[in-house]
């Protein structure tokens, strides 16, 4: 025997008297507040990524502007009601495969702490509220709102069984979010600004499902079918090549967008930050964190380091040098 093993004390088995009193006095468990595990269905962390619509006015200049500013307020409520509508079809939808989760089981649907038929009710009540609040802006904002829909729709239905498709789509609603900033302020899009967004959503969906494919180990294929599919090397692959093709876009795009005798070269220095933030981004994919990307961007330090970096050359550049 091991030294000291010899030493540890011998449970005494219990008696059932005890076994009884002590399940008699154990205090019972609190049944979740109803409007909490509601508001938390709704996933208010994910409205994060609603700040994408912010971009391209942001990159444009227009944020200084009060009207640009209102106009985005709105177009972000908008989205947040929309995508939160959108969680709680989607979470009826993957009842089941959400209670095989070892995470998204405890999502208050999946925990049974929010009824299927209310979920679905202030989903459609939510759907509808946030087209109401989008037809304050514009048509063409509408038009965007509804192909997030459509997106989002068809994904719950069909596309998130479907290999590359489901990469795609979830990548998509980045782009939609980005593309309907742009539109509810009128500002063009710039090229470089679309290859920037797409490939960088591509970069960060592709390292989810690689978070996901290590965290779920041998059972991933029962809880998402495409996981059964993809190996961890494939989508080491994809989010290799499509962070090469973010970080070259981004930079041909500082290169265009520098003034030519510009005492500092603003655009040209946010380089680094940006490629920087990719490079730590990358690392925590590798060590397998990337299964919520908002919450590893907002948790780790260095990247929001970084972010803040960024946005000041790169902002600086755009509000002073122009």
């Amino acid at each position: 025997m091991a030294e000291g093993l010899e030493t540890l004390p011998v449970a005494e088995p219990a008696d059932a008297g005890t076994v009884e009193a002590s399940v008699a006095t154990a205090p019972p468990q609190r049944r979740a507040n109803p409007a909490l595990a509601l508001i938390r269905a709704l996933r208010p962390k994910q409205w994060a990524k609603n700040v994408l619509i912010f971009a391209a006015p942001g990159a444009a200049g227009v944020l200084t502007h009060g009207h640009a500013l209102w106009r985005l307020g709105v177009a972000f409520a908008a989205f947040c009601l929309l995508s939160s509508g959108t969680y709680l079809l989607n979470d009826v939808r993957d009842l089941e495969a959400d209670r095989r989760h070892p995470t998204k089981r405890h999502r208050p649907i999946a925990a049974g702490h929010v009824g299927e038929g209310l979920a679905l009710g202030a989903g459609l009540a939510l759907i509808l509220a946030s087209l109401a609040v989008g037809a304050v802006l514009r048509t063409e904002f509408l038009v965007v709102m509804a192909v997030y829909l459509a997106i989002t729709v068809v994904y719950t239905l069909w596309l998130k069984h479907e290999p590359i498709l489901d990469i795609v789509a979830i990548a998509s609603g980045f782009i939609v979010r980005a593309v309907a900033g742009g539109v509810a302020v009128d500002v063009p899009l710039s090229r470089w600004f679309l290859i920037v967004t797409s490939f960088g959503s591509l970069f960060m969906v592709s390292g989810k499902r690689h978070g996901e494919h290590i965290d779920l180990g041998d059972d991933r294929a029962d809880v998402r079918s495409t996981l059964g599919v993809y190996s961890r090397n494939y989508l080491q692959y994809v989010w290799t090549m499509t962070s090469g093709v973010t970080v070259a876009a981004y930079c041909l795009w500082a290169f265009a967008m520098a003034p030519r005798n510009a005492a500092v070269p603003l655009y040209e220095l946010s380089i680094v930050p940006f490629v920087t933030f990719i490079l730590r981004y990358a690392m925590l994919l590798e060590q397998g964190h990337g299964e919520s990307p908002e919450d590893l961007v907002l948790g780790d330090r260095i990247l929001l380091a970084l972010a803040a970096v960024w946005i000041a050359v790169f902002g600086s550049g755009v509000y002073f040098l122009h």
